[in-house]
């Protein structure tokens, strides 16, 4: 599905953060694609004690993926179950609120706004024109005031994206996902998902697809969509006697929330890209091979023969976000160190400042270059 160009492009964004607690690198790469769809959020300092990681797979489009990045984790703080401590309901509320808030004049001036600069300079003129002034005019700040104009009606996009995101808070992580990316936490070198892919064939997906008039054919949601849950993809939300969390596509997440230990090594969030390509274990050996061959600290080159050797097994892999980051359909990969208990205990004092790790950015792109050339391999081996 989609269009791909001739030669892939294979420029990484990559970047890399640390406050007392955690330590982060992602990276993503286009690929074949001919536009980049994925989008990331890494925010080590959502509250003074919360950290929040997300990877958004965009299909269709990149105005969703770019939408839920700009916008989710900040639902999460507003959503009242998060000031008492509840984040799990929180951000089970701020996937639904995503659907919520891109329709309307509203949502569709900010979804312009993301697009291309055609639809961002639209977007801006509407703006300017049917945009509220001062809140609602009693001194409060505007939260998604409700906007009168010609796209009042417009019911969501059609295009989507897969939400995945782990927050940090003190010894716990809290997953939520909707669709097949994936977050996958190394626990004394074991891989274990901390997510499921949300496939039509799973029996639990099929049964609401079937159930709110939906069917399958060739694994895709009424022949199109290759996933069952996902932000947007309105199309397939329009049943008006069903709930949310009950129509044929739906962006309700899984959530999952995990004591945290010292036998913890890493979480890895990653769109399909890679997991298409790699295994959850044999990405997590890979890793840690790559880190024990080399002092992180001293070698960058750890990165690029990780990313080298996983992209030269697959030319099937159309793109890529890792957060570290995906490579098989638009690529992107978040990798984070996970904090020991003991780490708990530092005070800023003892931990803040210049960070610990210069080549850390370093470190994911030259990986996130290796992967991509282990996968061109495995294509080649597959043609």
């Amino acid at each position: 599905m989609g269009i791909y160009l001739s030669t892939p492009k294979t420029e990484k964004f990559s970047e890399d953060g640390e406050n007392v607690k955690v330590r982060y690198g992602l990276s993503s790469m286009q690929g074949w694609r001919a536009t980049m769809e994925d989008a990331h959020a890494a925010i080590t300092d959502l509250d003074a004690s919360t950290s929040f990681f997300g990877v958004y797979d965009g299909h269709g489009g990149k105005v969703v993926a770019k939408f839920c990045a700009k916008y989710l984790h900040q639902q999460v703080l507003k959503h009242e179950a998060y000031l008492h401590g509840d984040i799990g309901t929180s951000v089970q509320k701020a996937f639904f609120r995503m659907d919520e808030m891109m329709r309307g004049q509203r949502g569709w001036r900010e979804l312009a706004a993301l697009g291309d600069r055609l639809n961002k300079f639209t977007g801006m003129i509407e703006g300017l024109m049917w945009s509220p002034r001062n809140g609602d005019g009693n001194g409060n700040t505007d939260d998604w005031a409700f906007e009168e104009g010609p796209h009042s009606d417009f019911p969501g996009p059609t295009s989507g994206s897969t939400a995945c995101v782990a927050i940090i808070r003190e010894n716990q992580v809290i997953v939520a996902n909707a669709g097949d990316s994936r977050c996958v936490i190394s626990r004394k070198g074991q891989a274990y998902n901390l997510s499921r892919d949300h496939k039509p064939d799973l029996e639990i997906e099929r049964e609401r697809i079937l159930k709110a008039g939906g069917f399958i054919h060739a694994g895709r949601v009424n022949g199109s969509l290759n996933l069952a849950r996902a932000i947007g993809d309105m199309e397939f939300k329009q049943n008006k006697f069903l709930p949310a969390e009950k129509q044929v596509v739906t962006a309700d997440p899984d959530i999952n929330i995990v004591e945290l230990c010292d036998d913890d090594d890493f979480i890895v969030l990653a769109c399909d890209g890679v997991w298409d390509c790699m295994s959850s274990q044999q990405l997590v050996d890979f890793i840690h091979e790559q880190l024990n061959s080399v002092s992180l600290i001293d070698d960058a080159s750890v990165s690029l023969r990780l990313v080298n050797a996983q992209v030269q097994n697959s030319n099937m892999c159309v793109s890529c976000s890792i957060e570290i980051f995906e490579l098989c359909d638009i690529h992107h990969i978040h990798f984070m160190e996970v904090p020991k208990a003991k780490d708990y205990k530092a005070t800023k004092s003892e931990t803040c400042g210049k960070p610990r790790n210069p080549s850390f950015q370093r470190y994911v792109k030259e990986f996130l270059i290796g992967v991509w050339h282990l996968l061109l391999e495995v294509k080649d081996a597959i043609i």
